[in-house]
């Protein structure tokens, strides 16, 4: 970050560097500097636009100098926050139980709830997905320690334990 720091204030410095070359009849190179050709050329060739438009660079340089560097992160591929975009943000570190411990998590939620639980609510309580969470009731099912129905009211499918009951 302070390598990135200084370079910005390099960019910076030679901008107005460039700017004031003006004074001596070079108007427009600080914009043929921060990749603005077209610009950049008129000014060449205006005498910054009469010196009116050197004058008025002189407030949008920082822009200028930050949409360049911004475009050539992306062009290395580079994030505007210095992160490759090839690769996805870091995040923390997330628990992911094995299935014991995920079965373990389900029993213990069921039993909170009178012994009956959803899917969905498998998942909100455990924190695995569904196919996850699908995927142990049906082999709790095949054992024969749930039995499964549908929620007369919701019409969910819901799984019930029978000795938490």
């Amino acid at each position: 970050m302070n390598s990135e720091n200084n370079t910005h204030k390099d960019r910076l410095l030679v901008s107005y560097i460039l700017n004031a070359a003006w004074l001596v009849g070079l108007g427009g190179l600080h914009r043929l500097y921060n990749g603005k050709i077209g610009t950049g050329l008129l000014w060449l060739f205006t005498g910054g636009v009469l010196g009116i438009g050197q004058f008025v660079d002189l407030f949008l340089i920082p822009n200028m100098v930050d949409e360049y560097e911004m475009k050539l992160r992306l062009k290395a591929g580079v994030s505007p926050l210095g992160m490759p975009l090839d690769q996805p943000a870091q995040t923390s570190q997330v628990y992911k139980p094995n299935r014991h411990q995920l079965m373990m998590k389900l029993i213990e939620a069921a039993e909170s709830r009178g012994g009956s639980l959803t899917v969905t609510q498998g998942v909100k309580a455990t924190g695995a997905g569904f196919a996850e969470v699908e995927a142990i009731f049906q082999e709790m099912l095949k054992s024969g320690y749930v039995r499964i129905d549908n929620d007369p009211v919701s019409g969910a499918v819901t799984y019930h334990f029978h000795e938490l009951h």
